[in-house]
């Protein structure tokens, strides 16, 4: 695959011996390949296979066939969906960063899984995640956009106080500038229903939401996104 793709995307503008080495392919292999003849339908596939892999390896991985598809798209390649690509995926093991057994008040869920809006700054979600790193577990507070889609504003500590998603809220503000009616749903943690955090919602004219109880899909965008970044960015991030 990898000297087909030399021979019908590189060469001649690159040498072959150059091509052959910084792709970790034989230069007897690759002129074993240009003697032997194919037919139209075999080339055009061993070309598709060979922008496949492209795709595939500059992505590191992390890409499935979906992706890989779309990204092909954008390069003007046809090709089918079916490209038996996986994407890598994370381990699958879990740290609870939510404790929702307290007796601060519950705010009602006023998003009600509605997290397509029409402005930025309109509403924005917030959550807590795990990392794991090579001297123990860390956690993420995150801030997204639910306009946009876009990180906004995180914190990190070793700890899961409400410290962290009031410097997560604090890192937003500087980056936005808000609407008086803007809504910031979470989950129930007690981080989030904490007197100091709802004082600081208030004080920013901020109307907070939450999830029902146990209900990750009240918040999912911000699961989503999580799940890319232990999936896409952590492996190659230790």
């Amino acid at each position: 695959m990898k000297l087909h793709f030399i021979r019908v995307s590189l060469v001649p503008e690159f040498t072959v011996r150059d091509c052959c080495r910084v792709l970790g392919v034989s230069e007897s292999g690759y002129y074993r390949l240009v003697k032997v003849p194919v037919g139209k339908r075999e080339a055009q596939a061993r070309t598709l296979n060979a922008q496949v892999a492209a795709v595939h390896d500059a992505c590191g991985g992390i890409y499935g066939s979906p992706r890989v598809y779309n990204e092909l798209r954008k390069m003007g390649v046809k090709a089918s969906r079916k490209a038996g690509i996986r994407s890598r995926m994370h381990r699958k093991f879990r740290v609870k960063t939510t404790d929702s057994n307290h007796t601060n008040p519950i705010a009602p869920n006023l998003l009600n899984r509605n997290f397509t809006m029409d402005m930025p700054n309109r509403a924005w979600a917030s959550d807590v995640t795990y990392i794991p790193t090579r001297e123990g577990f860390a956690y993420l507070a995150t801030v997204m956009d639910l306009f946009s889609r876009k990180i906004v504003g995180w914190a990190t500590a070793g700890h899961l106080r409400t410290q962290m998603v009031a410097d997560a809220l604090n890192s937003a503000l500087l980056n936005r500038q808000i609407f008086p009616d803007l809504i910031l749903h979470s989950d129930r943690g007690c981080q989030y229903a904490s007197q100091e955090y709802r004082a600081l919602l208030t004080s920013k004219g901020i109307t907070q939401s939450m999830s029902r109880k146990g209900n990750c899909y009240d918040n999912a965008p911000q699961e989503s996104f999580f799940g890319k970044f232990k999936s896409e960015w952590l492996p190659d991030h230790p």
